[in-house]
């Protein structure tokens, strides 16, 4: 989490529990440019849980090349989810979905992150790989 209530995933600013702990953060997500979670991809299952605020987009880049959007959000009626499992070796980034402002969730692992099964996502790697939504994985990159 920095300044501002953004989260941007990257090495060094896990909050590392280590061993066979499970992990759970608080991120706020928010509509400026930095308001966003880094594409990402773990070696564990991740399970994303929507509290408040606006929906937000998770763009999901599985091993076999597909894609997918998943919509965290209030909305369960319209097909909004609150809460979403990500499965291990999937990439992974999320912002706010157009038009909203900021949206407070939560992110759960076991065992525990640990720097070693967190990757981060190459922009131009990702790009060339999943080239149907080369702009999103683009805006959700790290620079």
């Amino acid at each position: 989490m920095r300044a501002g209530g953004t989260c941007r995933r990257g090495p060094g600013r896990s909050g590392t529990t280590g061993g066979r702990r499970g992990r759970a953060i608080v991120v706020l997500l928010t509509d400026d440019a930095d308001g966003y979670s880094a594409m990402h991809r773990l070696g564990s299952d991740e399970t994303w849980h929507f509290y408040l605020g606006d929906p937000i987009e998770l763009l999901l880049l599985a091993p076999d090349g597909s894609d997918r959007t998943v919509v965290l959000g209030p909305g369960v009626l319209g097909g909004q989810q609150v809460q979403f499992t990500v499965p291990a070796g999937t990439w992974m980034g999320g912002a706010v979905a157009g038009g909203g402002a900021w949206a407070l969730l939560g992110c759960t692992m076991a065992p525990g992150f640990t720097d070693d099964t967190y990757e981060h996502g190459d922009v131009d790697d990702l790009a060339a790989r999943y080239p149907r939504v080369a702009e999103r994985v683009r805006a959700l990159c790290l620079p």
